[in-house]
């Protein structure tokens, strides 16, 4: 496994694919926070909250995440090379595992650069330091396990198709629906049961600051079933 990571991390960085993920995630963040007027401009909006960033940062990565994950598997597939990495001494959910948290650690790194935002939202204060940590800390794990999510979704979509661009579609469409689509059905059906099956009320949750065991346990299930579904394809691929 480590063998695959390492192999990930090292394409991602030996092509421009790392380098503009982590420049295109902070660049859009930088400028609808920090420069453009709007809504999310976090010096219009008159208090030391980084709710915006918060509010933002699930959006962007619903078409980053996919844009990193969507060569995974489908590129093997294409070059014809899924064949010979699937008959390597190790076994499938091993190199699940290798892809997944090769594009979770390049996530990581995306975000690491925004702890700055924490502490010049501190420094903004009135006075100095007037910043809820708690939410804003409840916010950074939220997000944390919302990636988690992500990636694990964009990997077993990267196995559907040996196209990158419908590997991609394929993922934002399910990121989509598991972010926003339940809740919208919840508002139409009035149902707290659908909603609670959707990611943006968990986030939502741990966005407060506390960090419940159930919205803990939503999203490492959520990850670990794609995973399970993307060991199942290629399961099905080899045989």
């Amino acid at each position: 496994m480590l063998a695959i990571l390492r192999k990930e991390i090292n394409s991602f960085f030996a092509s421009p694919i790392g380098y503009l993920v982590i420049a295109i995630f902070l660049t859009l963040n930088g400028l609808l926070l920090w420069l453009f007027k709007g809504e999310f401009n976090i010096l219009d909006y008159g208090f030391s909250d980084l709710s915006s960033f918060f509010l933002l940062a699930p959006w962007i990565l619903i078409f980053l995440i996919p844009a990193v994950t969507m060569r995974s598997f489908s590129d093997e597939k294409k070059q014809g090379t899924l064949e010979l990495l699937l008959t390597k001494p190790i076994s499938i959910f091993n190199i699940v595992l290798g892809k997944y948290f090769g594009a979770f650690i390049l996530i990581l790194i995306a975000l690491l650069p925004t702890l700055l935002y924490v502490y010049t939202v501190y420094e903004l204060g009135n006075p100095v330091g007037n910043l809820d940590m708690g939410s804003t800390l409840g916010s950074y794990f939220g997000l944390l396990f919302l990636v988690a999510a992500y990636t694990a979704i964009g990997v077993f979509a990267s196995t559907l198709s040996d196209n990158q661009i419908v590997a991609f579609i394929s993922a934002v469409f399910i990121c989509f629906l598991f972010y926003v689509g339940f809740e919208g059905i919840a508002d139409f059906a009035s149902s707290e049961f659908i909603n609670q099956l959707g990611m943006s009320a968990h986030f939502k949750s741990m966005s407060r600051g506390v960090l419940d065991t159930r919205d803990i346990i939503y999203f490492l299930s959520i990850t670990l079933f794609f995973l399970m579904l993307t060991k199942i394809n290629l399961t099905k691929a080899k045989a």
